[in-house]
């Protein structure tokens, strides 16, 4: 079982330090502490084990350290700072291993420009020897670069010449995309294996300072000392990230069938108040569910339906939504809405098929109303009240039309009616009627088809094949407009799951598979 919990005292791999506003986090990659046997993670190499402390670490500077304005992501060896993913890690781990590495990797590496977009935070890589594949990729993610000028380090992505492959965690995606390359400079460079120096780097556009050994370190601080003045971070006392309880999101795996409930237990009155701790409701969920999604994706690999409910006030969560409304420029609220955004991202690139089961008694709403728009499709239970017993409602909030954005940039609910949104109320309890009247579900059956009705979605659903419904589900959840985030991870699922298992690059000749033995890789040359 591979777990994503971790605290810095027990890094491994990464250092963290802190003067005044700036943080550095140093790459220093322990060669024999890598997640999985079989390989050493050399020349400052990583694994999934490596990303497991960056995220850790990103979240601990994010919520424990307010002062920090700027982040200097570096390397702790001389004359390498990092070589990419371990290539024998590559070659020795199962298809779904390479998929959710890459995957989680790409996360992590869009939470760092998420939060320079929206909490101020500021990334400077500061390239201090050799930079490579996944290396590069990592500094790409950083909103400046600057490379140490001694005339042998070079920044490179080598996997098309070297290994067969594509680098996977949005390369080829940002250098022509954000960093705006030039589209036959970049094609010389990624098919160049032993890369380009810091001046040649600089002129295409592939860094933005050079600097020589003897200025360098005084640079990188001055750099990002001025990256520090461009922050609104304010300051203060942080909020500790005490080691998590589950206590909100319970799990229920049915492993015949093949499919994971998820319950989401809503926010009581007294956990709709600022509460400044890793308790308070709102990130206590964030941190809950961020560790659920990743525990059935790595973990359960055959569970291919998550199932949503959720119990409790419905009016609580839109009281507790109307608190965070009013409460964004506080830096606490800011960077917990933020923790929930990116949770409720990873939802939308999840290769499983997703229903939301709307109950008596649940508390689909506002942020909560979330997992319905992310879930493929939504069942309500149609049912006349009895006695005291209301039927099932579900609700917006405000913060339903963009506080919580897909990758895509668009809302949920704008996705859910592909753009054409009709007018809703906010606030406002729609019950089953009305919610399929407007179109908010997919399907009402009443209290006598209830129960057979989602059981034989749910079997039919499961029946499916896996592939095709991966293929179909992605295509599906972002109609409209393209951005950088969702041509990586379109372009991420292509490259996986056709380059990833092709011959050329895992055969017995394969690329991946000869690397390093000294032979040879033997190609299909057929261009198909």
């Amino acid at each position: 079982m591979i777990s994503f919990e971790t605290t810095p005292d027990r890094y491994n791999h990464w250092k963290l330090s802190f003067d005044g506003p700036v943080a550095t986090l140093a790459l220093d990659i322990a060669e024999d502490k890598g997640i999985a046997p079989g390989y050493k993670l050399k020349l400052n190499s990583y694994d999934l084990g490596v990303d497991i402390e960056l995220h850790d670490a990103a979240n601990r500077i994010r919520f424990e350290h307010p002062e920090v304005k700027s982040v200097v992501v570096t390397s702790g060896k001389s004359r390498m700072f990092c070589s990419g993913a371990n290539i024998y890690m590559l070659g020795l781990s199962t298809h779904a291993w390479k998929v959710n590495f890459c995957k989680f990797t790409n996360e992590t590496r869009n939470g760092l420009e998420d939060s320079s977009t929206h909490s101020g935070l500021k990334f400077l890589a500061a390239l201090n020897g050799t930079t490579a594949g996944g290396g590069y990729e990592l500094a790409l993610a950083c909103d400046e670069i600057a490379m140490i000028d001694d005339r042998s380090s070079t920044v490179s992505l080598p996997e098309v010449p070297l290994l067969g492959v594509l680098p996977g965690t949005g390369g080829l995606t940002r250098i022509v995309d954000k960093r705006k390359v030039r589209r036959d400079l970049a094609d010389v460079f990624c098919t160049t294996a032993e890369g380009v120096r810091a001046d040649r780097a600089k002129e295409w556009k592939l860094v933005d300072h050079a600097a020589k050994p003897q200025q360098f370190n005084e640079f990188v601080k001055n750099r990002a000392l001025e990256l520090a003045k461009q922050s609104d971070r304010p300051g203060g006392d942080g909020i500790a990230l005490t080691p998590l309880v589950q206590k909100l999101v319970s799990l229920k795996i049915n492993k015949e069938e093949r499919t994971a409930e998820v319950v989401i237990q809503g926010p009581t009155k007294e956990q709709i108040q600022l509460q400044r701790n890793a308790y308070w409701y709102p990130l206590q969920l964030a941190r809950e569910l961020d560790e659920a999604i990743l525990n059935l994706r790595h973990n359960h690999l055959d569970v291919g339906l998550w199932i949503f409910k959720t119990k409790g006030d419905i009016q609580n969560v839109l009281d507790l939504d109307l608190l965070l409304q009013n409460h964004t420029t506080d830096w606490f609220v800011r960077e917990t809405i933020g923790y929930l955004r990116r949770t409720f991202a990873r939802l939308d690139v999840s290769s499983r098929s997703m229903f939301a089961v709307v109950e008596p008694g649940s508390c689909f709403a506002g942020t909560l109303a979330e997992l319905l728009y992310a879930a493929d499709r939504i069942y309500m239970l149609d049912a006349e009240p009895e006695g005291e017993m209301r039927g099932p409602s579900i609700a917006l909030s405000p913060l339903n039309f963009g506080t919580y954005p897909m990758v895509n940039g668009e809302s949920r609910i704008s996705a859910h009616y592909c753009g054409e949104v009709p007018e809703l109320e906010g606030n406002r309890l729609f019950d089953t009627k009305t919610a399929k009247q407007l179109g908010l579900i997919t399907s009402a059956p009443d209290d006598i088809d209830w129960e057979d009705e989602v059981r034989i979605a749910i079997e039919e659903r499961v029946a499916l094949s896996p592939d095709a419904l991966t293929g179909m589900e992605a295509s599906l959840r972002f109609p409209g407009r393209e951005n950088m985030l969702t041509r990586i991870f379109g372009r991420l699922s292509t490259w996986q799951n056709w380059i990833f298992i092709r011959p050329n690059a895992v055969g017995e000749h394969g690329a991946l598979k000869v690397y390093g033995t000294g032979s040879k890789a033997k190609f299909n040359w057929e261009r198909v």
